[in-house]
């Protein structure tokens, strides 16, 4: 019992991070393929210009919530810092499903609204990997360095 406990209570910061981090990218989920598909399906937007609007629209959401609720207790640099970072990132992550939705509609010949939308996911999917990787090392990280905060919640949630 004391290997589960103590293994918690290392990794708690991060659990607690994931989980939250992967609440906020549902919601950007459902916002972003409700969007896309209102676009694309029922206003008859070409999928790419779909796929845009609503990445930066569930970009909005998501940088709200990860700033405010999934990291906030990581000091970070600020909100310029943070926001210009984020959205950097958010380009890559961008590039990443585009990519994806690009090579299944334009390579591969899949244009029907299934393909269109597995093909969303699985760019969401990658993107995600990438973006939880850099919001934790590049965009809500401390001062001190990626661990900073995580070292010094990670003293006191031991030394309960």
């Amino acid at each position: 019992m004391n290997l589960i406990r103590d293994t918690y209570f290392r990794f708690q910061v991060l659990v607690h991070e994931v989980a939250k981090f992967g609440v906020v990218g549902l919601i950007g989920f459902v916002v972003q393929l409700g969007v896309q598909n209102a676009l694309h399906s029922g206003a008859k937007v070409g999928p790419i210009i779909s796929l845009t609007v609503a990445y930066m629209i569930a970009t909005v959401v998501t940088f709200t919530g990860n700033k405010y609720w999934a990291f906030k207790h990581r000091k970070g640099k600020g909100l310029r810092h943070e926001t210009m970072v984020f959205v950097l990132l958010n380009v890559v992550g961008y590039g990443i499903q585009v990519g994806i939705v690009a090579i299944a509609n334009y390579g591969l010949g899949y244009k029907d609204g299934l393909s269109y939308n597995i093909a969303t996911v699985i760019g969401i999917g990658l993107a995600t990997l990438f973006r939880l990787y850099a919001y934790r090392k590049f965009v809500f990280s401390d001062h001190q360095g990626d661990g900073g905060a995580e070292a010094g919640e990670l003293a006191s949630a031991s030394a309960r």
